[in-house]
């Protein structure tokens, strides 16, 4: 999947009725372009030759946003669970946990 494709499909979701909070939605996505473009800034520095020092501080940075991200997914779903732990498709609390513990 390209990154456009990850974006569509981040897209879609904010009009999927899954998604009740259509303000998270937008903010996880906000969060994955602002790490698409830090990774293209990683790209761009490894094919110019960058300092490792620099790269690697991209690097980090592209790993923080993407991290925020997963778990502003992970503490919405949570939310949304815990106002309606009945909705059809709502991840259990044992699929959050093991959501969650991916990231850490």
């Amino acid at each position: 999947m390209s990154s456009t494709d990850s974006m569509q499909v981040v897209a879609t979701r904010e009009t999927d009725p899954e998604w009740h909070d259509p303000d998270a939605a937008r903010k996880i996505a906000n969060r994955l372009r602002r790490a698409q473009g830090q990774l293209g800034a990683v790209i761009g520095a490894v094919e110019s030759g960058a300092d490792c020092r620099a790269v690697v501080q991209q690097l980090s940075a592209v790993t923080k946003a993407l991290d925020r991200a997963g778990f502003l997914v992970i503490s919405t779903a949570l939310r949304q669970c815990l106002s309606d732990p009945t909705a059809e498709g709502a991840p259990s609390p044992e699929e959050l946990e093991k959501l969650f513990l991916s990231l850490a």
